[in-house]
């Protein structure tokens, strides 16, 4: 999940598009399997928390499988401006690609999105309002609970991808932790810690009115992260060498 410097690659962009299209489009179906009106599966589940935490074990999975495939590993499957902004500021992704990477990630955010609503019934897209994202709360404590969680994200990653032993373990780490922050913040929130999972279903379903606090609390937390690995992490290098 985690590529090093010099990942400019034009097929590693297009790796990140089509990726963030599958992670999107999953995303719409399994709510639209597990939530929407008329849904079988939602029909058998007991309530809105089973439903959620249906949606995040469909939806976390579906992410680690995508890391480790070649699609994945040709660009690190970042698949989040978060992500790609915390491993930017954080020294290991150059501004080229910081900007080819969000790039991507933001068409194919839309992509996933527009083949979603292709595929759903119409019945069910409304239903599920596009999957757009919304708050339940105020937008101050949306604002807190979406950077919190992606911050929780984007703590696993980095901790995991830094290392040598367990980098390889970092898909497999990132699946509790997703499955929950779905199941728990989706209530709250929507749980979008994503702002090309957000852009895309807003667009796609022409409702933009919280999308800004879904595009500033997720890129603000990844780069607090990615900032303040960087800075605890480089003294601890530096004595390393040392010793």
């Amino acid at each position: 999940m985690a590529p090093e410097p010099g990942f400019s690659d034009r097929r590693a962009w297009a790796a990140e598009a089509l990726g963030t299209a599958l992670l999107v489009l999953a995303i719409v179906l399994a709510v639209g399997l597990s939530v929407a009106a008329g849904s079988p599966l939602a029909d058998a589940l007991p309530g809105p928390g089973a439903r959620f935490l249906a949606v995040g074990v469909l939806v976390a999975p579906f992410v680690a499988v995508l890391a480790t495939s070649p699609l994945g590993r040709a660009s690190g499957a970042h698949l989040n401006p978060a992500v790609t902004l915390a491993f930017w500021i954080g020294g290991r992704l150059g501004a080229r690609d910081l900007t080819g990477y969000i790039a991507a990630q933001l068409v194919g955010g839309l992509a996933g999105a527009a083949a979603g609503r292709a595929l759903l019934p119409r019945a069910a897209w409304d239903s599920i309002g596009g999957t757009v994202t919304h708050p339940a709360v105020p937008a101050l404590a949306a604002f807190g609970l979406e950077a919190g969680m992606t911050a929780v994200l984007v703590i696993v990653i980095l901790s995991f991808s830094a290392s040598e032993r367990l980098a390889r373990l970092t898909p497999l780490a990132i699946v509790p932790v997703l499955t929950a922050i779905i199941w728990l913040g989706s209530p709250w929130t929507g749980a979008s810690i994503n702002p090309a999972r957000s852009e895309g279903p807003a667009l796609a379903f022409g409702d933009f009115s919280d999308l800004w606090l879904y595009l500033a609390a997720p890129s603000a937390a990844g780069l607090a992260v990615g900032l303040a690995w960087r800075v605890t992490r480089t003294p601890l290098r530096a004595l390393l060498r040392d010793t």
